[in-house]
């Protein structure tokens, strides 16, 4: 069984949810597990959440600009 190609949508679509997803685990999980063990793990759910936001962003420029 053969799969669609992923279009431009598609891409920002994933990108926007993985975004917000890793947005929110970031900023859950000091009040769940406690805020000293996992400073560094939430800066960087915290940095990649920006980063997928950024491209997320790109992407929807490049999909309306073709």
């Amino acid at each position: 069984m053969l799969l669609p190609p992923i279009t431009g949508q598609d891409l920002s679509i994933l990108l926007a949810v993985s975004a917000i997803l890793l947005l929110i685990t970031a900023e859950l999980l000091p009040y769940i597990f406690g805020e000293k063990t996992l400073v560094s793990d939430v800066k960087k759910l915290r940095n990649i959440a920006i980063v997928l936001g950024v491209l997320f962003l790109v992407s929807i420029v490049l999909t309306y600009l073709a």
